[in-house]
């Protein structure tokens, strides 16, 4: 049995939570499909956790920003704490996040972060036309923050949601499991208050974390 997660964004709150539940299935293989960093202030816990269990991680658009200094050109929000994350982030952390592949096969799972047009930054729509143009069977990828699954015929989809940042309406942490056969899906309640104190004492307010609280799709004031 393998674990995937994704878009934990630097909710270390959520993820404690998530690899707990892991851990409590048994499951030892674990791997992310990217946005380790961003939004919210626990960086380097998210890293040093990720780094320590030796899950492997391919490059997700916030890692991509943060490893090579760049900036999002859709979303004043994601900036502001972009600037923030570089000052606390480590030299060893950021220095993995340059590890990171744009893609990975994980018993016969293609995996990527976006899409297979844009491996970082596709916001995919599955259909099964699009994946009818794919060779393989089993297909992942994060980015869009909403959990999914969709059985194509002889092609199956899965979007295991987001860790740390969900916005499928529901706020409780996601990530997905698959035996080889099948992808099944899994959500977990966590607390997150200490996600807000912490990003209130880093000087955010409300207008950057309050759509945790509902698992907004379009949360109130962050752009993707």
């Amino acid at each position: 049995m393998i674990a995937f997660i994704s878009d934990i964004h630097g909710n270390y709150e959520a993820l404690k939570v998530v690899l707990a539940e892991i851990d409590r299935m048994g499951i030892d293989r674990i791997y992310c499909a990217g946005d380790v960093v961003g939004y919210y202030s626990q960086v380097n816990e998210c890293c040093d956790e990720l780094r320590g269990r030796n899950i492997p991680v391919v490059m997700g658009n916030h890692d991509w920003y943060m490893a090579g200094g760049g900036f999002c050109v859709r979303s004043r929000s994601v900036n502001d704490c972009l600037v923030y994350l570089r000052r606390v982030i480590t030299d060893e952390n950021l220095q993995w996040l340059r590890t990171f592949p744009v893609q990975m096969r994980v018993d016969g799972v293609h995996m990527v972060h976006g899409g297979w047009s844009d491996p970082i930054d596709e916001y995919l729509e599955p259909t099964r036309e699009y994946f009818d143009r794919l060779e393989g069977r089993f297909f992942l990828s994060g980015h869009n923050h909403m959990q999914s699954l969709h059985d194509f015929g002889p092609k199956v989809y899965c979007n295991p949601g987001s860790v740390g940042q969900p916005r499928d309406g529901d706020p409780r942490a996601a990530f997905a499991t698959f035996d080889v056969t099948a992808f099944e899906l899994h959500r977990v309640v966590y607390d997150m208050q200490p996600v807000f104190d912490l990003m209130d004492a880093a000087g955010f307010n409300d207008y950057y974390y309050g759509g945790l609280k509902t698992g907004a799709r379009n949360l109130r004031r962050l752009a993707d």
